[in-house]
């Protein structure tokens, strides 16, 4: 009865010895230091390249002149041009709308017969007022102490009365002939039809809304440009009438297409919402009607991206964004293929570079590669 009490103790204590014994007689562990792993960079030699700035926007591509068409005079529409349709081209002058001319051309007989009866009347009345001074004339040789001729006497009222009434007759036959002249719609100006309101057999009163058109000599651009932006351009020659060049591009088909502009004036204010200025970009033909050369028509909406040339900005030092650590350091690689980080000077940064003018040295060389958590000394492999 004892031995099976004490036997459970005394497993213990053996497998206990057991253990002890095996953990002395464990071998030796041989420890040695494992240096941290170079990191692998890009590296480039720093070169000074002269650079000019430009400056990107966008904006929608708007017509210089548009027009809304209206009847100046009333009637039915009898007659529209082949161009008179949604994206139809016309040139100057050329007939767009015809109404019904009937009513006015009987205004215009009516006038011109106003005028002839006008012009009897004058006729009479300077015959007649001839007449009276020839014999006042007479009597006052026969009677000396005749008093002098009145007007009436001359008939001057009546000479006067029918020269107004020529001239009243005259001014209505030249609204009349404007009225009739209103019943064709010619085209102001070189240009494409954006909306077509109304059509043959419509009855328009004046004022009702024909067309909306626009002309196609000058396409414009509505470009914003940043506060900051704006020291890179150089704004002034606008001020002197010097515009400024500008490319305009856009993707179309899955070709990027570009086209030739100059911004000839700003809108003189800052949007007070979002702090921009707008620059305006003129495109002469944007359609090429008028260009012999073959030309991608510069359509109306069409929305560009824009390249504005600007200043000169001398030598600089141009460096990927990748680059430049928080947008201030940049990390140069030592002979010893360390690493030291250097405060450099941004003159401008855009979406791909970094333009800066010192912190570092012409021939220094930098990692290309953005590196995560640098510390100085760091040791690196370089990559090419």
């Amino acid at each position: 009865m004892k031995i099976k009490k004490i036997l459970p103790t005394l497993i213990i204590l053996v497998a206990s010895g057991a253990a002890w014994a095996l953990f002395n007689a464990r071998p030796e562990i041989a420890t040695a230091s494992v240096a941290p792993p170079a990191l692998l960079v890009d590296v480039v030699e720093a070169k000074r390249n002269p650079v000019n700035f430009s400056v990107e926007s966008q904006g929608s591509v708007a017509p210089r002149t548009q027009t809304t068409l209206v009847a100046e005079a009333s009637g039915q529409i009898v007659e529209v041009s082949p161009a008179f349709v949604s994206g139809g081209f016309f040139r100057k002058d050329d007939v767009l709308v015809r109404i019904d001319p009937r009513n006015y051309e009987s205004a215009v007989k009516r006038a011109r017969a106003a005028v002839a009866r006008a012009e009897t009347q004058l006729a009479t009345e300077t015959a007649t007022a001839s007449y009276a001074k020839e014999d006042y004339a007479r009597l006052q040789r026969l009677n000396p102490n005749t008093a002098p001729p009145s007007a009436l006497a001359l008939r001057k009222p009546q000479l006067s009365a029918a020269m107004a009434e020529l001239q009243s007759a005259q001014a209505d036959l030249e609204k009349a002939e404007g009225d009739l002249d209103r019943t064709v719609i010619r085209a102001p100006y070189d240009g494409l039809v954006r909306q077509k309101i109304a059509d043959v057999g419509q009855f328009v009163n004046v004022g009702s809304q024909l067309a909306t058109t626009f002309a196609i000599d000058i396409a414009e651009v509505r470009l914003p440009v940043t506060q900051n932006d704006l020291q890179f351009l150089d704004v002034a020659r606008l001020r002197a009438g010097v515009p400024l060049a500008v490319e305009l591009s856009a993707e179309m088909g899955g070709e990027k297409i570009t086209w030739p502009a100059s911004i000839t004036r700003s809108e003189g204010v800052f949007d007070a919402d979002t702090r921009v200025l707008y620059l305006v970009a003129q495109v002469l033909d944007p359609y090429g009607l008028q260009s012999a050369a073959t030309q991608v028509p510069l359509m109306m909406g069409t929305f560009v991206s824009a390249q504005i040339a600007g200043r000169s900005g001398g030598d600089l030092f141009v460096i990927p964004r990748q680059s430049i650590y928080r947008g201030e350091t940049i990390w140069l690689v030592d002979e010893d293929s360390t690493i030291r980080p250097s405060r450099v000077d941004v003159v401008r940064a855009d979406e791909k570079f970094f333009y800066i003018s010192s912190g570092i040295a012409e021939g220094d060389r930098y990692c290309a590669t953005a590196v995560e958590q640098p510390l100085p000394g760091m040791k690196v492999r370089i990559s090419s």
